[in-house]
């Protein structure tokens, strides 16, 4: 009975270590990793086709005029600052856009910290958790969404081809920590799905929250 007692306790010693030693990871990744990204997010007015197809046009516009007006910017937080300077301007290109393509709906465009789940960027994934991103609603916002990372800078590359550049891997690399690095752009290998795994458990627990 003693040794049976004894493999209890150190099973539950061993599953607390195993907690907290994720619990760890956890808390070290989302410092960095989410306090180091802003996304674009735009919202479809529905799933139909013309929906659908407007929502990229929108897209298209306000990555062009970001990318005209902070391309040279170095920080997450100063192009934060400028979307919040120009959030009218923001809003009149895709309210602009809407309309030129015969479209009459109202248009939301605001900046916040927002909840995403594991999304795939070409081939970078970003772990489920609360990022700051520009959201972009379109008419009733209840179609499929599209997103991108504003800084570092990937919104600005063609994913046709599902594989980012390596020039915009670099910005990531110098913007994210190592292991956060190797977290986001290494989505084929197994350890680092569970990994993601992980972060998104203790994220949909909330256990561990973004912090800003």
């Amino acid at each position: 009975m003693k040794k049976i007692k004894f493999i209890v306790i150190l099973s539950i010693l061993f599953l607390i270590y195993i907690f907290f030693s994720a619990y760890s990871y956890v808390s070290a990744i989302s410092d960095n990793m989410y306090n180091s990204v802003f996304r674009l997010h735009v919202i479809a007015n529905s799933d139909s086709d013309e929906d659908q197809n407007l929502k990229y046009i929108v897209r298209d516009n306000l990555i062009n005029y970001m990318n005209e007006k902070t391309n040279t910017f170095t920080s997450k937080e100063d192009i934060i600052e400028y979307a919040k300077n120009h959030i009218e301007d923001l809003k009149n290109i895709a309210e602009m856009t809407v309309k030129e393509q015969g479209y009459n709906y109202p248009v939301t465009v605001e900046i916040g910290n927002f909840e995403f789940p594991t999304k795939t960027y070409g081939d970078i994934s970003f772990p489920a958790g609360n990022y700051d991103a520009l959201r972009v609603k379109i008419g009733n916002a209840n179609g499929r969404n599209w997103w991108c990372v504003m800084f570092p800078p990937l919104c600005f590359v063609d994913v046709s081809t599902g594989i980012v550049p390596e020039t915009s891997k670099e910005e990531l690399k110098e913007n994210l920590s190592d292991e956060n690095y190797n977290l986001v752009s290494q989505s084929d290998n197994y350890d680092v799905k569970l990994k993601l795994k992980i972060l998104e458990l203790f994220e949909q627990s909330g256990l561990i929250t973004a912090k800003k």
